[in-house]
């Protein structure tokens, strides 16, 4: 069974081909951030009328020496996301399903996140915790079998991404940012500045980033930084805060839930210094991290997620298909 997965929930059009939910065929994505650079963020209206240019292409792209007739289903991100932008991707992949007679299955996209960590499993072990950690979205989850979610907490405010994003531009740095902080942050000293995690009251798994990065702002302000040593001192002060707390707030569920492994998705899972933190945290329990291209915005994780979403709905989804833009797994 191949799998032909679109992604198009931000500012990324991708598409890939994937047998039995694991063995990648192809891949093709195309990047806008070029076109969001000048706006510090992602740009929507723009974002959908890219997708709309490339999507075409960045198909023919990924079936290029495919047999369609191989093909036995189109999976494409239903939601969380950008509404413009999803419906780019729901509307091509229901023109696709219609004229080669094919099921269409819709794929939560956080959801495929923490598939793109169990993809790297061969024999995935439940009960689980999961932490997805991207520029939309951080949440913990408690998963006690495939495909059942429990939430236990999440962001209030900023996810860790987009708070990685906003202090690089109070850092003057491109977008996005998250890896030149990274980068930055290496010839930093991250006890330098007193940044202090911030805390949901009655919520302890809950995250909150907005204030950290508002400290970042006052700190700047009180003393802009004037030379590259400063900045690296404010990164590295501000990732070891963030990050900390992640991981520290990833102990405390895995006391709540006692899990037996701990899969973990999005596009800050590449950061090394988190993967650092948990390696020496005292965890004892397997972590699966996925790989560098499944960590980002992927249409890989989409089709293998709708690999297993087909076998439980062999009919598929009706054409009458629609986004969900803020729809989670849980």
């Amino acid at each position: 069974m191949i799998i032909l997965g679109i992604e198009s929930t931000c500012d990324e059009t991708a598409c890939a081909l994937v047998r039995q939910g694991r063995e990648v065929l192809s891949h093709v994505l195309a990047s806008q951030e070029d076109l969001h650079d000048i706006y510090g963020g992602v740009f929507p209206e723009l974002a959908s009328r890219r997708h709309m240019d490339v999507i075409p292409h960045i198909v023919d792209k990924a079936i290029q020496g495919i047999d369609i007739s191989s093909i036995g289903c189109i999976a494409v991100a239903e939601g969380p996301g950008l509404i413009g932008s999803l419906l780019v991707g729901i509307q091509y992949a229901k023109a696709l399903a219609f004229s080669w007679n094919l099921p269409l299955i819709g794929v939560n996209h956080v959801e495929a996140h923490l598939y793109a960590a169990i993809m790297s499993c061969h024999n995935p072990i439940f009960p689980a915790l999961g932490l997805v950690i991207s520029g939309g979205h951080t949440f913990l989850v408690h998963i006690p079998e495939f495909g059942i979610y429990h939430l236990l907490g999440s962001t209030v405010d900023d996810a860790i991404g987009e708070a990685f994003d906003k202090v690089g531009v109070l850092l003057k740095m491109t977008y996005p940012a998250g890896a030149k902080i990274e980068k930055l942050a290496q010839q930093g000293d991250p006890r330098k500045y007193r940044f202090k995690a911030c805390k949901v009251k009655g919520r302890p798994l809950d995250f909150s980033f907005s204030g950290l990065k508002t400290q970042v702002l006052y700190a700047i302000q009180k003393t802009p930084p004037s030379s590259e040593q400063e900045k690296a001192d404010l990164a590295a002060s501000f990732q070891e805060t963030a990050l900390s707390d992640i991981v520290e707030k990833t102990l405390h569920a895995t006391i709540a839930t006692n899990p037996q492994a701990l899969y973990i998705g999005g596009g800050v899972s590449c950061n090394q210094r988190l993967r650092a933190l948990f390696a020496s945290s005292g965890l004892h329990i397997p972590i699966y991290w996925p790989s560098k291209e499944l960590s980002t915005d992927n249409a890989i994780m989409i089709a293998g997620l709708g690999y297993h979403k087909l076998r439980l709905k062999p009919q598929g989804d009706p054409l009458s298909l629609k986004p969900h833009p803020s729809h989670m797994p849980c």
